[in-house]
């Protein structure tokens, strides 16, 4: 939901077409629906302001409207710019340099990654002074929601009740020695990652290699993990040196994300 500190229309903005954003903006996870009424409650605005607003958005296919109840969704137009995003390259242009920095700074890869069904998958990834983690680009991996600190650190910020239906009835597969097959286990780990916030392991999914993810969040909601990964043969690292580098990254990501860009 739009910060009320930022809700006041910029200078020399159109104040109806900021006011029709941020009631698009305020559909999330927690309150997926809004009707006429409590938006014009949320946003002072008057009922039919609130309902003009509404009905153009779902004009234009940002909302639809659930005649039985009167209240309006997040409509098909949204997909469609979602798609664009992914295209466009825009997440590049604004987490590219965060992972670069960090990269930089801790001589290892450096990787975002997104929910993708029982998985996390890299998005975007800057190569350290190491070099390649493996032979080939890091982007588009998937990694299984148990088995390493990438996904961990995702799953582990989710409604326990969500999270369950993700593993239920699911076979958990077994990629080394050390990954964690007993489902009971495994929440045991994830209860552990969600309340210290950040996960660390090691040889789980690639044998070998040692991991350091934070979650990203956006609008207080799990959006995806921050990772750093290297090779334990080669290193040896106290990881929580670089728990307060990620965390600083994390918040980057998602300030960059979710809030305005500076007018020029």
């Amino acid at each position: 939901m739009p910060d009320p500190d930022d809700r006041a229309t910029p200078p020399g903005l159109p104040q109806t077409a900021d006011r029709a954003l941020q009631v698009l903006l305020a559909f999330d996870r927690t309150r997926p629906e809004w009707g006429v009424t409590a938006v014009a409650r949320e946003f002072g605005l008057h009922t039919s302001i609130a309902q003009r607003l509404l009905a153009v958005l779902a004009h234009r296919g940002f909302l639809v409207r659930d005649d039985s109840t009167r209240k309006y969704r997040i409509g098909p137009a949204a997909l469609h710019l979602g798609r664009l995003w992914d295209r466009a390259g825009a997440l590049d242009l604004l987490v590219i340099p965060v992972l670069s920095d960090l990269a930089a700074q801790t001589g290892h890869a450096a990787l975002l990654s997104l929910p993708d069904g029982a998985h996390t998958r890299c998005m975007l990834a800057a190569e350290g002074a190491d070099g390649r983690l493996r032979g080939y680009s890091l982007v588009g991996e998937l990694y299984p929601a148990h088995a390493g600190a990438t996904s961990k650190a995702y799953f582990a910020f989710l409604p326990e009740e969500e999270r369950d239906r993700l593993f239920a009835d699911r076979p958990m597969a077994r990629f080394t020695p050390d990954t964690v097959t007993d489902l009971a286990v495994l929440r045991e780990q994830l209860a552990e990652v969600a309340q210290r916030g950040w996960a660390f392991t090691t040889g789980e999914y690639d044998t070998g290699v040692a991991t350091l993810a934070v979650p990203v969040f956006l609008r207080g909601e799990p959006y995806g993990s921050l990772s750093v990964g290297w090779s334990s043969s080669r290193f040896e690292h106290d990881p929580e040196q670089w728990v307060e580098l990620l965390r600083r990254g994390a918040d980057l990501i998602e300030l960059r994300l979710s809030r305005p860009v500076p007018r020029r």
